[in-house]
């Protein structure tokens, strides 16, 4: 069964782009709503390739004038492409002879067959997308390229893991793979970016999904930071848990590595 792993919004406000003539032109106001940074550096295509080792069905949302789209296609993979820019999905079509979508990627029902996700995403809809790929049955893996921050975050880079990391942990993993600065991009956004992998583990390491939610919300959402003062009324045998799990009691919430988490939720009882 999928798993509903909410989480908020991550987005930063764009530069405009640079030579755009001000954005004054109806292509530069729509790049700028639509949150489009079009890759143009080859090299960094290739770092995208080789960290999505496509195969099989691969979806990418966010097509855009197709230069990931061919390399992808290029492999052997049978590539759908979406983009909702009608004149994008039009010309992508017309120019490759592949399969482009025309609509929003979030609002499409995953496959029912094994499928990756692999693509240069809207960094205004990274966390739809990221909850769009986490809740699809038969997805194998995602390789997005994000904002460098989110990918940093969410995997652990920062030596700090979220509740979305570590709410999903039990079924998928999450490494930052490569960077890739700003300027392979064209508009040149205001940040760099970074090669997300998110990859479904061949096994669950838990099978009580909704016990394992409960634990890691009361975690986050409770007093102080700290994850004893937090678990401690909700559950018995805390003192014993944590010291299995190799955690001190004064430990900040984000600190705990997910793998301490499944040692914590399989030594606690209600």
């Amino acid at each position: 069964m999928a798993q509903n792993f909410a989480h908020g919004n991550y987005s930063h406000t764009q530069k405009k782009a640079r030579n755009s003539g001000g954005g004054r032109t109806p292509r530069d106001r729509a790049r700028r709503e639509l949150s489009q940074n079009f890759l143009v550096d080859r090299h960094a295509v290739e770092l995208m390739v080789k960290a999505a080792r496509p195969s099989g069905l691969v979806l990418e949302p966010g097509a855009g004038e197709g230069v990931l789209t061919v390399a992808l296609a290029a492999t052997g993979a049978e590539v759908v492409g979406y983009e909702i820019d009608p004149l994008l999905a039009v010309k992508l079509k017309a120019r490759t002879g592949l399969r482009i979508v025309k609509g929003d990627f979030t609002s499409v029902r995953p496959p029912a067959e094994p499928f990756a996700v692999v693509g240069n995403i809207p960094y205004s809809i990274t966390s739809k997308i990221v909850d769009w790929c986490l809740r699809a049955p038969a997805l194998t893996s995602a390789t997005l390229l994000t904002q460098l921050e989110y990918a940093r975050k969410r995997s652990g880079d920062f030596g700090r893991w979220s509740l979305l990391t570590v709410e999903s942990w039990p079924w998928f993993t999450w490494e930052l793979v490569g960077r890739v600065g700003r300027e392979s991009f064209r508009p040149v956004p205001s940040v760099d970016s970074g090669i997300l992998r998110i990859e479904r583990r061949p096994e669950p390491l838990l099978d009580d999904a909704d016990g394992f939610a409960e634990l890691v919300r009361l975690g986050f959402g409770g007093v102080g930071g700290s994850l004893y003062a937090s678990l401690r009324p909700h559950y018995g045998g805390v003192d014993a848990a944590f010291a299995r799990a190799g955690i001190a009691r004064d430990t900040v919430v984000a600190f705990v590595h997910p793998d301490q988490w499944i040692t914590l939720f399989g030594n606690l009882s209600r």
